[in-house]
């Protein structure tokens, strides 16, 4: 690192830090060779080195931060190195009561963010670790060396009161800052100034995407709306807003021209586990008899109750809806179930051409429905079809797919309880093919702007979502290691640059 920074001068040149992508890492980093203690730190002045973001620089791991999980972050083992070419003291905020190293934090008592997450191979995805957690919101008033701060979105870093815990409740404070803001009107990028820094990282921006594709789509695309008092908290921000606010959170920090500093591109967000481990068709015979059989059921019974289950909802519930939307002129909308085969699931699309009136209508005039009845089915499958390798299944909906609604809707088809099966997930569990396009086109728009005002201040770029999408296949190092995304992998679990 500090290799490369002498070489390139600090000049406005593309750099990729391998270094970073630790602060990415699930299991402890390790160096088998000693710094060369020939390196120098060339023109760059570390003495004091400050880092400002969000959960990728905080040291946000396994989905929250740990007393141990911090030490891990990309700063901190950014300025372990820098300390060898005299770099300074480098300063996080504490985590001390976080006794038994199990993350989280409380309010009042009261949890308000989970425990440490760990992969259970026998669920098939994360569970939280049992216990309590000891992490508060007492404040430390300090101002620290990394100033990352999980859940912040880029106009974040100026909002004066973001850490306040009178705001906590109402999404007006960040948990995380609340922590250790000087102040209660403290902004995170002042805070970030009063170290003075003569170096800095700056990797902002993710969360401005991320809650929006995370959620399902379940936001607004606010392109177009300059005004982010006005976002919700899982919409994307407004390419406009996101250029003004960076330029001023890169001018602020090099001072005009005193510090010398790394900002990084953001990552293509669907690229990573969280989006691509969920098939968008996992529902064979077996697996939708699997629910119907008792526990320990032999595969044969389970893909005999399967298959006898697949015919009465071919019959019920498929036939219906494919008559419907091929009379509306989608055939393909809804298709029969195939007992021989991996079958879509079946979600809810808010961009779907609404049918409920013509569900409705066929229910009561050719099934002799009450009108209640026929109302509430078309309004619940209205806007419904079938998953396609277009739509991206959230991770979460491991869990959902195929789980009862705990509801049942009296004298519909039977087995409308069951999610994905015979009742549409809803909006929140997919990422639809027009949500992936928004997401898309706001990366593109926040990266241009970050390369242009790196150009313009004279600072060096990583470019993480190159990064990202090589981990998708695999990214090769010096050692001959490969380094891939894929954190279910149990014959990559110690080359997985992503938490």
């Amino acid at each position: 690192m500090v290799s490369n920074l002498k070489k390139r001068k600090m000049k406005n040149k593309f750099i990729y830090l391998a270094l970073i992508a630790a602060g990415f890492a699930s299991c402890e980093p390790e160096f088998e060779n000693a710094v060369d203690a020939n390196y120098t730190s060339g023109d760059a002045d570390f003495s004091s080195y400050v880092a400002v973001g969000n959960s990728l620089t905080a040291g946000y791991m396994d989905g929250t931060v740990s007393r141990v999980g911090q030490t891990y972050s990309f700063p901190n083992t950014l300025a372990g190195q820098f300390a060898v070419v005299g770099g300074g003291d480098f300063t996080q905020p504490s985590f001390a009561e976080d006794v038994d190293n199990l993350g989280g934090l409380t309010l009042g008592g009261f949890p308000i963010a989970g425990t440490r997450l760990i992969i259970n191979a026998s669920v098939g995805g994360p569970q939280a670790i049992a216990g309590t957690s000891t992490g508060t919101l007492t404040p430390q008033a300090t101002a620290y060396n990394n100033m990352g701060v999980p859940g912040a979105k880029s106009f974040h870093l100026l909002a004066p009161g973001y850490g306040n815990v009178a705001g906590v409740s109402i999404g007006q404070a960040n948990p995380y800052f609340v922590r250790h803001a000087t102040s209660t009107s403290a902004t995170v990028l002042g805070d970030a100034m009063s170290k003075n820094p003569t170096f800095f990282t700056n990797w902002i921006g993710a969360n401005d995407i991320l809650a929006f594709a995370t959620s399902g789509g379940v936001g607004v695309d606010q392109t177009g709306n300059m005004n982010p008092a006005t976002y919700g908290s899982n919409d994307i921000t407004d390419p406009g807003v996101f250029a003004s606010v960076y330029s001023t959170i890169v001018s602020t920090l090099v001072q005009g021209g005193n510090a010398k500093g790394v900002v990084a591109t953001i990552p293509s967000v669907t690229s990573i586990p969280y989006f691509t481990t969920v098939p968008y068709a996992p529902l064979t015979a077996q697996s939708i008899g699997k629910g119907l059989v008792p526990a320990g059921s032999d595969v044969a019974t389970q893909i005999a109750a399967g298959t006898a289950a697949i015919g009465q909802l071919n019959a019920e519930l498929y036939g219906l809806l494919n008559g419907v939307f091929t009379a509306g002129g989608e055939p393909n909308r809804v298709r029969l179930l195939d007992a021989a085969t991996a079958n879509p699931v079946l979600i809810n699309d808010e961009t779907a051409n609404d049918r409920s009136a013509q569900i409705s209508g066929y229910l009561q005039t050719v099934l002799m429905y009450d009108a209640a009845t026929a109302n509430a089915f078309g309004a619940i499958f209205g806007k419904s079809r079938q998953a396609t390798a277009g739509d991206l299944v959230v991770l979460p909906a491991s869990s959902a797919a195929g789980g009862g609604i705990g509801a049942t809707i009296t004298g519909a088809p039977a087995n409308v309880n069951k999610n994905g099966i015979s009742y549409p997930m809803a909006d929140k569990w997919v990422l639809t093919p027009s949500e992936r396009t928004a997401v898309a086109n706001a990366t593109t728009a926040y990266n241009n702007a970050i390369v242009s005002i790196a150009a313009a201040n004279n600072i060096a770029v990583a470019d993480m979502n190159m990064i990202m999408n090589q981990l998708v296949s695999g990214l090769r190092v010096e050692d001959g290691n490969v380094y891939t995304a894929n954190y279910f992998s149990a014959a990559t679990s110690s080359t997985v640059l992503f938490s």
